[in-house]
């Protein structure tokens, strides 16, 4: 069956995609969006991402690693039905809750009595060292590079794109598994991805600027004149074509 991280790419979809432009639709979204900088910004990843980053003096009770790869994880491990069904921030709260609650931080019975009581009190806490932490890790940022790049393959290079199971998060586009095209370009530095999806990334590695033909994506589907495809590819979803032969 194929899951939601299949969808890029894929063909007769039931209807054309309608693109929202707004960046916000409801004003709760902007608080949703906070919320996950502010859990990334007191992350414990933060402690190795970036060199006597002061974490552990925060005062905060939020003790576990949160990156845009935890978020995603969260989104794409919904119910495909779920899933399609909500809007995009609508996805971050269902990821964002679910993490709470599988970390022990709050039950499903707390939230839903919270719901069910508008008039209960705010446990919400000025600590400034907290908003501290917050403005400064929005300031410096981390990274995800770890050393200089250490390719295995070359510029030029004709590779095919492995076809690993799926987790419940993938950085791998289902269109293009199996797929063959030729390396154009290698990033500076090897770059971790924070958390092992299970297919194959998490620790340093290469990342890659891979081209693809039409034809080789679509077969007879392409449109004539059609421009070729770039994707960004961690190294480990890559593989030499002679492997195959």
């Amino acid at each position: 069956m194929k899951l939601q991280h299949y969808l890029g790419g894929l063909e007769g979809l039931p209807q054309p995609l309608s693109l929202e432009k707004r960046v916000f639709v409801e004003e709760w979204e902007k608080r949703i969006f906070g919320i996950h900088v502010a859990m990334m910004g007191l992350s414990n990843h933060l402690g190795s991402a970036l060199p006597e980053y002061p974490i552990a003096d925060v005062p905060t009770k939020f003790r576990d690693e949160w990156t845009w790869a935890d978020l995603r994880t969260g989104a794409e491990a919904m119910n495909p039905f779920d899933y399609f069904k909500f809007r995009y921030y609508e996805k971050w709260l269902g990821g964002i809750t679910q993490f709470f609650i599988d970390k022990g931080y709050v039950s499903e019975d707390e939230i839903l009595s919270r719901l069910a009581d508008s008039a209960l009190p705010s446990t919400e806490a000025d600590v400034p060292a907290i908003d501290d932490q917050v403005i400064d890790y929005l300031r410096r940022g981390d990274s995800p590079r770890r050393d200089v790049a250490h390719p295995k393959f070359a510029v030029g290079q004709t590779v095919r794109i492995t076809n690993v199971p799926a987790g419940a998060h993938t950085r791998l586009p289902g269109a293009l598994r199996t797929k063959v095209g030729t390396v154009t370009r290698i990033f500076e530095g090897d770059y971790g991805y924070f958390v092992h999806t299970g297919d194959g990334i998490g620790d340093p590695m290469p990342i890659y600027i891979v081209e693809f033909t039409p034809e080789e994506l679509w077969g007879v589907r392409a449109e004539p004149g059609a421009n070729s495809f770039y994707a960004e590819l961690f190294e480990a979803y890559l593989q030499p074509v002679e492997e195959d032969q």
